[in-house]
């Protein structure tokens, strides 16, 4: 065929040119090449060689600066343009395909014109990126020429009579009024940016955000077709596999999506609603993010609307391609003209019609989603924010009566907040999902009549069972939830008390209550497996089911049933599209019903109480009646080394001025009457003063209300009547609370708490607080992290941090709430010296104490006594000593008792030795040795030179391991899995492909015999088959789904179960060497993941992986030449994919750490609300929680971006799948006559990998990220247990051994692990019978590895140990450890009865645990209890005091009568009275066993009969302690004097 742009047949009309040149059809189309070569010559040039050097452009994001007026109407009517310009070229080859030569001006310009538009929005938006806004003239002629040429032959088209049938007049009009407004806004560009025929050109700076190089979230900010494709994210998620994505990479929020803005937005609309209640908090955030959730929900009525497209092609297609229809017209103007039926009617152009469809449904869903994640998550980071600062108006009284707890707080931000997020969600599918249900109902009707509609019956009537089936699926979590819970809190237990455990050889009594509840769990996880495999039962069976009845009715009902390959495949898409809505809808009205919730719970949060404003006492100072004592103007130390910086509040004069005039009062309250509650007042008629720059003191029984009058001074408590004043206004108030605050960051941020660091102060007040020992242990010094998620510090150490905070600020008035309490008497000696007598009185600053030790008093300028409530008297010592001589009276006995208390107590060191000695050795395990995984990943990062490429290779490749680690435990329900799965698919592939050979059938025989008769008589076999299959398939979808969770389950089951054996045998090294909640969150988050959601995306992996390759398959088959066209799309699924999985999971892992740091963020306010409130700190803590949200706010948007960058590109391949089928399987249909029900077949496959592309690589993606679960877990399981198994079996074991308790220690070396250095060194000791034995030594002398030698917890690799003629190491690990007993120096006790407690395997009698309870002081305790042996005792012994559960710790041991007990530092955190009565039950009780004390308290062993002292972990001294005590220069001689 020969080729010419005006056709070359000899009689040809085309070169006719007697009326006129513009009469001539071809010589227009000529005409209008003119404009297009003009713009690609001039802008080619500039594109090129103008922007070849675009390196050097200024980077402040200015290649998004979107600046030109209507930049965004210009991209949209490109868009258009493009389209119809496509139409005119598809128009151009169909109606050139009637004639016998190929006429190029039919379709040649419209080419030309299609790269003239890509061209001119390239070179668009390279000027305007660049800001060169004078070289759009070029655009501005093009326009113009265009636009002419168009309006020229469209007004020719016109005078020669070819009117709106003729598609082509259709589209030239279309062009002609395109290039028309594309030249308006050219002309809209000069009158905005004023860069032509004005003098001074239009300044534009560019906006805030992206002059600020740290905002990287570019969304708001690029043109239309980067927002559509995400284009900008490529540079990020390629990074993303170079280096790992952190906080520093995804930058700063814009500013229209920080929390403020929408906080800001969020009040507005609160402050504009009249009424309050859920109702008002609906409008409000309809109001504040009303708007792009209407523009979602139009992006998404399009796209369902464009997805009907699919089905009504696949029709059009193969109805067209079993008909030839070609009408010919005679031409006008020399060419052929077509109308818009003859082109709709043309088989590849339904096929490209497709692909646009496809590709802009794809575009406008994905836009949908992500505008209303978008809003979500704006609406998230607002209402948290409003939380917030509604908890710092919060009323303390609703904290403490329990109205409102932290838990309660906690729930509405991460749950609440989380659930109105989740509703804006899915919101549009709640307004599209009628539409779309309505329009495909009515679709079916028109292609299947009546039959369609019980069809579509079928779907509606099992949608409320669906719904039913989820609300059965929330209950079964819930359940399930509870039971998780509880086995946490046992397995919680068990990790805290396993020294315990181990040494009693409790641990499987204990792994057995673990397991029971696990069973318990394991059941409710059955029901909720069961639920599940329903729900993946019906959404795969029910489209089968509607399928199967709709076509058998279809068949049965109707006479002249047209069942053609058309009408079948385009029903069974529109079938797959109707499931949809139907299964959403379940999930879509139980989010409705939980935001419904959430918003009333909101609701009731903001109405709750505030506090009021206090108000504002004058600034006067008022001076003090006549009855007060002046301050004597004595000499004082004025140039204190410590007072670094006078306080800033306070005034040089006001100062100069204390000292001479009368007391000037800081705050004074008057008849002031106090409430927490609504009832009666908590401090009633107060009246107190509290003089300027003393040290007052407030006395009294514990709760008689002295905490509540800090409070009340601070403005916490209801002030009933009254009057609080200040001396100036209260400004920033250093507070300390009687339950210690810390905040979860380093040891020097909670101490300087935000202020800043002054060296010489901050030295003083670390040595003021004795907390220097304590830094020295401590891995990074003062930089440690502590609070929360930090080192745990016990009691003492937290509250001297939280003095050392109040003593570091510098405000005039500190107020301490009983520091000393946790505190041993040097240390509160210590602290009452340097830090209140010296630091804070030597700088003139008002101390309020409030203390309970009344040694103190004398050091007091004012005291306040206080008793039930009111204030019994008030003044100074002296005062009182006059006035209430009895009181006074009782002061001095009770100080005197103190006094003597202390001095024979040395608890002193002992407490804080105690602490100091657990920190240390917290801190060693920690150091020793490292996790499973760091190890793998120090493995993977010691190369020297690979180092970062292998680690990040690390990070690319899937887990196969963890895969196959996950496989292998689910046995044998594996290959019934994999059968079960590949029968399904097989089955579904066989229904659709037997429906294809059916309808053709139909087609075939209607073909032969023009009558219907022939036909139903063949039908019934044919449905038969497809019946029976549908059918069989719809068993198989029932056998699949219960395989996957019941594989889900056992496998679940599996894997704890050899966790927790693993863990329960471990060695002691493992749990001292990892920290405890690492363990924990094995059974807490990662066994979670394992029983809830790896089943659910094994299932989904699977079905989407199994549907794409059937259908490749299938598409395959039907047109073999698709293969070649496979494997450069199946390359770039892979790439995308790769790219995707290690971005997606940095950013999930980054959403997840960030969202930690918010809500403790959250926790830590609410529980420190009054310090906070007190040191006025509540706008630095707002600013913090807002950069917290911001955070977590941008790796979720991130995240987002992320996700849809990946489905808009898989479904952008799988479009290009859909085109390829099309246009191929038409080829072979017309070509080599392929039947129409396989390209109908065909088609229908193709529509599903588009949809399940994306499907695929998210799961896989989320599937990834979920093995890291097992991956951990399998790390745990490596662990080597202890060798339990001994050389003598436990029946060879004597019954009562050891009878006599003889001890001989032979040439004994420890170490804690092959890999340390050993901690007992050659140590020889004989031990006789009932001999009382004590051991002492310095912290790490080897004390303790002594005792838990003889329990075989440390590795004993040289000497040995025989007890009673039986060397231990022979004996097996149960055996030996059961025969002991120990009294560890912390007390454990277990939440159980008080019997559990004592007696876990329960062989002992009431009696005999009587008898141990009266020999520990403990019967007329427990007597009182209500249950006495059955009293409960809660989580850690919490509702028992320190000494009583060490008692009960020694009544345990008492209980197992074994001869010999070892005691190691059991007196050390104990009060001496406690100590004690220990020390006599020890002398009487156990005076015929075997007692080992370790000691720190020399005085406790003065009584024993042998001392053994150690150093270095060798025995330095051993002998009675009376001849050691006669050698002047003995080691113990040396203890002994410092322990006086």
């Amino acid at each position: 065929m020969s080729l010419a742009f005006c056709g070359n047949e000899n009689n040809s009309l085309a070169y006719n040119v007697d009326r006129g040149v513009l009469n001539n059809g071809c010589f227009l189309d000529a005409l209008n090449v003119v404009p297009h070569i003009f713009l690609l010559f001039i802008t080619f040039p500039i594109l090129f060689i103008g922007w070849g050097s675009q390196s050097s452009k200024v980077h402040i994001h200015h290649s998004t600066w979107l600046h030109f007026p209507g930049h965004n109407l210009r991209w949209l009517l490109t868009f258009i343009l493009l389209f119809v310009l496509v139409c005119e070229i598809a128009e151009g080859i169909v109606s050139d395909g009637f004639t016998q030569s190929l006429h190029l001006h039919l379709y040649m310009p419209a080419g030309l014109a299609f790269m003239a538009g890509i061209t001119s929005i390239i070179y668009y938006h390279n000027i305007e990126t660049s800001n060169f806004p004078k070289l759009l003239l070029a655009l501005l002629f093009y326009w113009v020429l265009a636009f002419l040429m168009k309006t020229i032959k469209f007004a020719k088209y016109t005078e020669h009579s070819v009117g709106l049938r003729q598609l082509r007049y259709c589209i030239t009009g279309l062009l002609a009024l395109l290039y028309g407004l594309l030249l308006a806004v050219e002309i809209n560009v000069i009158l905005g940016r004023r860069y032509l025929c004005f003098t001074e050109a239009t300044e534009v700076k560019p906006p805030e955000d992206l002059q600020d190089l740290g905002v990287r979230f570019l969304q708001p900010f690029v043109n239309l077709l980067s927002k559509a494709t995400y284009w900008w994210m490529n540079t990020f998620i390629t990074a993303a596999h170079r280096r790992p994505i952190d906080l520093k990479v995804i930058g700063k929020l814009p500013i229209a999506m920080r929390a403020l803005t929408n906080y800001l937005k969020l009040c507005k609309a609160f402050e504009s609603q009249r009424v309050k209640g859920p109702k008002w908090i609906w409008r409000a955030l309809r109001q504040a993010f009303g708007r792009p959730l209407i523009i979602s929900i139009t992006f998404r009525f399009l796209a369902d609307l464009l997805g009907f497209a699919g089905p009504l092609c696949i029709s059009g297609i193969v109805h067209h391609i079993s008909k030839d229809n070609r009408t010919i017209q005679p031409p006008l103007l020399g060419v052929y003209f077509i109308s818009s039926q003859e082109f709709l009617a043309n088989a590849y152009v339904l096929a490209v019609l497709l692909f646009f469809a496809l590709i802009l449904q794809r575009t406008f869903l994905q836009a949908s989603y992500y505008v209303a994640i978008e809003t979500g998550i704006n609406l998230r980071g607002a209402i948290q924010t409003k939380i917030y600062n509604k908890i710092m108006r919060l009323c303390t009284s609703n904290m403490s009566m329990g109205e409102l707890t932290v838990g309660q707080i906690c729930n509405l931000v991460a749950i609440d907040t989380n659930q109105l997020m989740w509703f804006f969600f899915l919101c549009p599918n709640l307004w599209a999902m009628p539409v779309q249900i309505i329009v495909g109902v009515i679709l079916l009707y028109y292609l299947l009549g009546i039959s369609a509609l019980i069809g579509a019956t079928v779907i509606a009537v099992l949608a409320p069972v669906q719904y039913f089936v989820a609300t059965k699926l929330s209950q079964a979590q819930k359940s399930t939830l509870e039971y998780s819970s509880e086995r946490l809190k046992k397995t919680n237990e068990l990790l805290r008390g396993i020294k315990l455990l181990k040494l009693y050889a409790w641990e499987h009594i204990f792994c057995h209550s673990v397991e029971e509840t696990r069973g318990k769990e394991l059941t409710s996880l059955q029901t909720f497996a069961l639920y599940t495999s329903i729900s993946i039962f019906m959404n795969a069976a029910i489209p089968i089911a509607a399928v199967l009845t709709t076509f058998v009715v279809h068949v049965h009902i109707s006479e002249e049933a047209d069942l053609s390959p058309a009408v079948a495949f385009a029903s069974l898409s529109l079938f797959h599209i109707l499931v949809t809505p139907l299964f959403l809808l379940s999930s879509v009205v139980r989010s409705t019903v939980k935001a419904l919730v959430s918003a009333q719970k909101l609701s009731e949060f903001f109405s709750s109480d505030e506090i009021g404003d206090e108000q504002e006492p004058n600034a006067t100072m008022p001076t003090g009646p006549s009855n007060h004592k002046t301050i004597p103007s004595g000499p004082r130390n004025h140039n204190n080394k410590y007072q670094a910086v006078v306080s800033t509040q306070l005034s040089h004069n006001v100062l100069r001025t204390l000292c001479f005039l009368e007391i000037v009062e800081s705050v004074v309250i008057t008849s002031g009457y106090f409430t927490w509650t609504d009832g009666t007042p908590t401090l009633s008629n107060v009246n107190i003063k509290v003089p300027f720059g003393q040290l007052t003191m407030i006395v009294g029984q514990v709760g008689c209300g002295k905490s509540s009058l800090l409070l009340a001074a601070l403005g916490e408590m209801q002030r009933v009547s009254g009057t609080v004043t200040w001396n100036m206004k209260r400004g920033s108030v250093a507070y300390a609370s009687q339950k210690p605050w810390l905040l979860n960051a380093t040891l020097v941020e909670n101490i300087t708490f935000e202020m800043p660091m002054i060296k010489p102060r901050y030295k003083a007040v670390i040595e003021a607080c004795s907390l220097q020992p304590d830094i020295d242990i401590l891995p990074q010094g003062d930089q440690t992290e502590i609070g929360e998620r930090g080192i745990i510090l016990s009691g003492g150490q937290r509250q001297r941090i939280g003095v050392a905070r109040a003593l570091y600020q510098q405000t005039n008035v500190v107020l301490l709430d009983d520091p000393f309490s946790a505190l041993d008497i040097h240390l509160s000696d210590h602290l009452m010296q340097e830090g209140i007598r010296k630091l804070l009185r030597e700088e003139k600053r008002t101390v309020v104490l409030v203390t309970h030790k009344l040694q103190y008093l004398p050091h007091a300028d004012w005291i306040i006594a206080m008793k039930d409530g009111t204030i019994q008297t008030e003044g100074t010592l002296k005062d009182i000593q006059n006035s209430d001589p009895k009181l006074f009276e009782q002061w001095k006995t009770l100080m005197h008792r103190q006094d003597g208390e202390f001095e024979k107590e040395t608890v002193a060191e002992s407490m804080t030795v105690l602490e100091r000695k657990n920190l240390r050795r917290a801190m060693y395990s920690k150091e020793a040795s490292k996790t499973e995984e760091e190890h793998e990943e120090e493995s993977v990062e010691s190369e020297e030179d690979d180092s970062l490429s292998q680690a990040m290779r690390h990070r690319t490749t899937i887990p196969w391991r963890s895969c196959g680690v996950y496989l292998s435990s689910a046995g044998l329900l594996l290959p019934l899995l994999l059968l079960s799965q590949l029968f399904k698919h097989t089955l579904m592939v066989a229904i659709d492909y037997w429906l294809a050979h059916w309808t053709s059938h139909v087609i075939t025989i209607e073909g032969q015999f023009h009558h219907f008769s022939t036909y139903f008589s063949l039908s019934p076999a044919q449905y038969h088959v497809f019946s029976v299959l549908c059918c069989l398939g719809i068993v198989l979808c029932l056998v699949t789904s219960v395989a996957v969770e019941w594989t889900g389950l056992r496998v679940a089951k599996e894997l704890h179960h050899n966790l927790l054996s693993k863990i329960i045998l471990a060695p002691m090294r493992l749990f001292e060497t990892t920290p405890l909640g690492n363990i924990l969150n094995r059974f807490s988050s990662d066994t979670n993941t394992i029983d809830q959601h790896i089943p659910a995306t094994l299932e989904c992996l699977s079905r989407s992986t199994l549907l794409c390759v059937s259908a490749l398959g299938v598409i395959s088959y039907v047109t073999p030449v698709f293969l070649i066209a496979l494997v450069p799309l199946a390359i770039a699924c892979y790439f995308i994919q790769k790219y995707f999985r290690v971005a997606s999971r940095d950013l999930q892992q980054l959403e997840d750490s960030t969202q930690l740091p918010l809500l403790s963020h959250f926790s830590e306010t609410v529980e420190g609300l009054t310090t906070i409130r007190a040191f006025r700190y509540e706008s630095r803590f707002r600013q913090r929680l807002l950069e917290y949200t911001d955070a977590n706010n941008i790796a979720s948007l991130f995240l987002t971006a992320a996700n849809r960058w990946l489905e808009v590109r898989m479904e952008y391949v799988g479009t290009c799948v859909v085109l390829i089928a099309a246009v191929a399987s038409i080829s072979n249909s017309l070509y080599n006559h392929l039947s129409t029900g396989l390209v109908g077949l065909g088609l229908t496959y193709a529509l599903m990998v588009s949809n399940y592309l994306n499907w695929m690589v998210r799961n896989l993606a989320d599937m990834e990220v979920q093995l890291g679960s097992v991956k951990r877990i399998n790390g745990l399981l490596k662990t080597e247990p202890e060798n339990y198994e001994g050389l003598m079996a436990a029946s060879q074991v004597p019954d009562g051994w050891p009878r006599q308790g003889e001890i001989q220690i032979q040439n004994l070396s420890v170490r804690y692990d092959t890999t340390l250095k050993p901690v007992l060194k050659q140590v020889n000791a004989h031990i006789s019978p009932g001999q009382k034995v004590g051991i002492c030594g310095r912290t790490g002398s080897g004390k303790s590895s002594f005792s838990l030698a003889f329990f075989r917890m440390v590795d004993t690799f040289e000497g040995r140990i025989i007890i009673d003629d039986i060397d231990i190491a022979k004996l097996p690990l149960q055996t030996l450890r059961s025969r002991f007993s120990i009294i560890l120096q912390d007390p454990i006790l277990f939440s159980g009865t008080i019997r559990f407690n004592l007696d876990p395997e329960m062989k002992a009698t009431d009696d005999m645990l009587w008898e141990a309870l009266e020999i520990a002081q403990l019967k007329p305790v427990v007597k009182t209890l209500p249950g006495g042996l059955d009293a409960m005792v809660t989580e850690g012994g919490e509702n028992f005091s320190q000494g009583q559960r060490q008692l009960f710790c020694l009544a345990r041991a008492f209980v197992r009568k074994s001869s010999i007990l070892i005691m190691d530092e059991a007196t050390a955190s104990i009060d001496m009275a406690t100590e004690s009565i220990l020390q006599k039950v020890v002398m009487t009780a156990f005076a015929d066993r075997t007692v080992v004390t370790i000691a720190h308290r020399v005085h406790t062993i003065l009584n024993a009969d042998l001392v053994i002292v150690m150093k270095r972990g060798i025995i330095l001294e051993y002998d009675r302690p009376q001849a050691l005590l006669e050698k002047e220069d003995s080691v113990f001689s040396a203890f002994v004097k410092a322990d006086k």
